[in-house]
């Protein structure tokens, strides 16, 4: 049994959590707003801040929205930094800037204590079924030392790399969940507007070379019309504003990328950002003046 350590205990982090006390190990949580009553009852310790969690943790996961959101957990005032010693984990399972990782690797590397990069992929859903895909940057003695605790959350666990790459590898799932998301939104708003039951439409290519993750669960969902996050359309903004940043920095085009982008701030601009990314379908529906599901 380990000590854990786990800040952020929202739509992905509480699940996430869940498993590794179901598997035995002392939890010690910190996250915004109140600790979900099935840690507590579980014998989950509240700590009153990032550095009591680091205090009483082996190893501190955190699991949080955006890059600003980790460097104050790490640093900020009363954060993990202040309560590391030598020879402690810090795991950040969040998504953020490739090149920030790098910045608190080492800053967390100057503590004497091992830092890895572990976002992942699967939403909501590969949360509570601990099917997470999980990418990893960072030193492999530290990578074997966590795997058996990634292994209660997720089952495709790659060490891609050194310090960053865990998160470019992100940048890159994000890219091709977008544009995928908008190649099945495409398709199920032809067959609709031609007269074709899109759900039916959906059915059949799921049997052939068109079918995919996206074309299972948020092509259903816009069939459906169930927009309920999920993963929020205003994260996957935040994930490809990452990847056109370093595609700028790195001097490559990504055109479609950026197209994703504008569908999803079409929807942001239509009260959406709260929306499951599915729900970019419902900018390509505007765009046609046609919903998916209405009769041609």
């Amino acid at each position: 049994m380990s000590k854990i350590g786990f800040i952020g205990l929202g739509i992905m982090g509480a699940p996430m959590a869940g498993h590794l006390q179901a598997a035995g190990h002392a939890l010690f949580v910190h996250t915004v707003g109140p600790v979900p009553d099935a840690l507590t009852a579980g014998g989950a310790v509240t700590c009153g801040s990032g550095k009591e969690v680091a205090e009483q943790a082996e190893i501190v996961f955190i699991m949080v929205p955006d890059t600003p959101d980790v460097e104050k957990v790490l640093f900020g005032a009363g954060g993990v930094a202040e309560g590391l010693s030598a020879g402690k984990i810090v795991v950040d399972m969040s998504s953020i800037s490739p090149v920030a990782t790098k910045d608190f690797a080492r800053r967390v590397n100057e503590l004497g204590c091992d830092y890895l990069d572990a976002p992942v992929s699967g939403g909501e859903v590969g949360a509570k079924a601990a099917s997470l895909t999980i990418m990893v940057g960072g030193p492999e003695k530290a990578f074997g030392t966590v795997r058996p605790l990634f292994e209660l959350m997720g089952k495709n666990i790659t060490l891609v790399g050194g310090n960053g790459d865990g998160q470019t590898t992100k940048v890159a799932n994000q890219i091709i969940v977008a544009l995928t998301i908008e190649a099945v939104g495409e398709a199920l708003l032809l067959a609709a507007k031609a007269g074709a039951d899109p759900a039916k439409v959906r059915q059949a290519l799921m049997g052939g070379f068109a079918n995919s993750r996206i074309l299972e669960v948020h092509g259903d969902r816009m069939v459906k019309r169930t927009f309920d996050p999920g993963f929020r359309i205003e994260l996957h903004q935040k994930d490809l504003n990452l990847a056109l940043a370093t595609a700028r920095s790195l001097g490559v085009s990504l055109p479609n990328t950026a197209t994703a982008q504008e569908l999803f701030n079409a929807c942001a601009a239509n009260g959406g950002k709260a929306w499951d990314h599915s729900g970019m379908v419902r900018a390509l529906e505007m765009l046609a003046n046609f919903e998916i599901g209405q009769k041609a």
